[in-house]
Formats: C-alpha cells, structure tokens, sequence
C-alpha cells in the first residue's frame, strides 16, 4: 500500500509539473501552464455547448449567473486578472474548475458565454476561501470580476446552497482532474 501512495504522489508530481501547478523556478513571470489548458478547455466546452443549445433550438435557462450579453473580455484576460488580483496558486484554479464542474451537475445547466465569466468568479472566490491561506473580503473580489458587491454574495450563496456546501475536495479527484485536465493540454498539442 505504502509503495502504491509513493507511486501515485511522484505521477502526481509529474503532472503538476506538466500543468504549471508546481514550479522549480519560483521566479518564473509567465503565467503557469495551467491557465491555457484551462482556457482551451472552457472555451472548447463552451462551443458544444452553445451549438447544442442552437440546434436543438432549446433555450438555456437565465440564472443570476447569467448575462444579458456575453462580456467583452476574453475568458484567458479574465482569469488572469482574477489571479492576478486575487494572488491564489494555481491550484486553486484546478479546485474552482472542479466546484465549477460540480455545480453545472448539480443545477443540470450547461457552460455558456453568457455565464462563464460569472461563474469563473464565484468559484474561484470559493476555491480561494477554501484553499488558501489567506484571502480577501468579497467586495474586493465583486471588484476584480467587475460584479457589484451584492451580486457577488448572492452568487456565492447560490452556488453554495447548490453544491450543498460540499467544497472539500479529495487528493484523488484533484489528481483525476489534473490527468483529464493534462489529456485535454495533449489532444490540443499544447
């Protein structure tokens, strides 16, 4: 069992590697790895999604994730402003993608360009919360994401009441998140 867990910690570690999540530099300025894999994966996610909801002529449900229009911003210069801003490790990232995940199960709603950003926010905000040692206030974050104060709590609290409060998440679905994470970086010859 003992060599097993070795064995699993030291493929983990491999992928962190591959993914940008743990660095032998410390002093690198690029952003890590993971922040084009995981705009690569939202955005592929995002066109299934919206040519589904077109041809099948079904409508997607408005929620207060949703915009009237989708935001001008791209998904890529979101992210990096949250963590620019936001000063979480890019695991955090890996845990809100998984809260993000979980939720969409959870409300069977599907990832649009209309909620992506509002969505990326409250779950990184959450992840933040979750993860790291220290964080900031949700006004501060309401202001990073260009969210009013007000819509930043109640999109917290709607997005807890919908996972039912369960933000733990387990070494072993991280890692299987960060493997499926690491195929989609391979498939798109990243």
């Amino acid at each position: 069992m003992g060599k097993q867990l070795a064995k699993d910690k030291e493929m983990g570690s491999s992928t962190y590697l591959r993914l940008g999540l743990e660095s032998c530099n410390k002093a690198v300025s690029e952003p890590p790895k993971i922040f084009s894999i995981l705009c690569f994966v939202l955005e592929k996610s995002i066109r299934k999604n919206e040519k589904l909801l077109k041809s099948s002529k079904c409508k997607n449900m408005a929620t207060i994730f949703h915009s009237s229009i989708a935001p001008g911003v791209s998904i890529k210069q979101y992210i990096e402003r949250i963590f620019k801003y936001s000063n979480c490790s890019p695991s955090c990232l890996v845990v809100a993608y998984i809260y993000m995940d979980k939720f969409l199960q959870q409300v069977g709603d599907r990832l649009t360009s209309l909620n992506v950003h509002r969505l990326l926010i409250t779950s990184i905000v959450l992840a933040a919360k979750y993860v790291e040692d220290e964080c900031y206030s949700n006004g501060y974050y309401a202001k990073v994401g260009g969210v009013s104060k007000e819509e930043m709590n109640r999109m917290e609290m709607r997005f807890l009441v919908s996972i039912d409060f369960r933000l733990h998440v387990t070494l072993e679905t991280f890692n299987r998140y960060c493997s499926q994470l690491e195929i989609e970086q391979s498939a798109a010859g990243k």
